[in-house]
């Protein structure tokens, strides 16, 4: 579904980030908790929160939010975090019915517990702009079948994977509520049990990227957008580790842009189709400030 190019690159990243792992462990820990409060953020606004990233950093620091705050989304934000924060307590999370309903149960304790931790059922139908998912009575089934390929099909790869993992959970939608953040939670419990770092689905280009997605996978059975989206987004994850670890300074991309005398629309769109070490940190773009085309 990728070109072997992206497929070698990913994989000389990847040995890259194993390389400089080893007596490390501990500030990418540190790295990835870090990046919590943007996870959390972007997960929750893609779902239409209204909370900020400034104010999803205070809930998470203990915080509280002046004016009126909606109680509901503070649950979103703490659970959220609290279950990114478990993944990363244990280095690999066997995938099955049990943890996700686990991790579910979670998500929507203090929010909606009677339908915490547990799939649809009789007539808890959902529907999503105008796709159906689907039949409630088949949806644990649907659920087994989904799990069992996952951790079964071991000739495709791993992104291939993942994002035909993403794309079916999303068109089963198998709960109640909070299946599009327990789907996002999924791909980064999948990649690190690999090894590998989580990702950010960006909020501000869900309309461009990734709604689309949806809507064309259950009439076409494609998932080629998700593995691109998945590899460009990992890239960047990959990119951002490696250059904190390694760089003597880190920059905001404008400022490497004219420096470089690389006009800014130009190394914006470099850095969106990861052919510079770009990522992204609190929204803006950032890269090595030594770094040479």
């Amino acid at each position: 579904m990728i070109y072997q190019t992206t497929k070698d690159k990913i994989e000389a990243l990847q040995k890259r980030y194993v390389e400089l792992s080893n007596g490390n462990e501990k500030l990418l820990k540190e790295i990835a908790i870090a990046e919590i409060p943007e996870m959390v953020y972007n997960s929750n606004a893609i779902e239409n929160s209204t909370l900020t990233l400034e104010d999803t950093e205070k809930i998470l620091a203990g915080n509280e939010l002046h004016g009126k705050v909606n109680i509901r989304e503070v649950f979103e934000a703490k659970n959220l975090a609290k279950i990114t924060e478990s993944l990363l307590e244990k280095p690999y999370h066997k995938l099955n019915l049990k943890l996700i309903l686990g991790l579910h149960k979670t998500l929507l304790t203090n929010i909606d517990d009677s339908i915490a931790g547990r799939f649809r059922s009789g007539k808890e139908w959902v529907r999503i702009g105008n796709h159906l998912g689907a039949n409630p009575k088949f949806v644990n089934h649907l659920m087994q079948e989904l799990v069992d390929k996952y951790n079964n099909e071991k000739a495709s790869h791993f992104l291939d994977r993942i994002a035909h993992f993403h794309a079916e959970f999303e068109t089963i939608h198998p709960f109640c509520d909070g299946n599009g953040r327990m789907g996002r939670v999924l791909i980064n419990l999948q990649l690190m049990n690999m090894g590998l770092p989580p990702i950010i689905v960006q909020n501000k280009s869900k309309h461009r990227e990734y709604y689309p997605l949806f809507n064309k996978y259950p009439v076409t059975m494609k998932f080629d957008g998700f593995t691109n989206l998945f590899a460009l987004l990992l890239q960047e994850s990959l990119h951002k580790r490696i250059t904190m670890l390694t760089a003597k300074r880190i920059v905001p991309l404008s400022l490497w842009a004219e420096k470089n005398n690389i006009k800014p629309n130009i190394a914006a769109n470099k850095a969106k189709r990861q052919t510079i070490p770009a990522f992204r940190l609190r929204e803006k773009w950032m890269i090595d400030e030594d770094y040479a085309i």
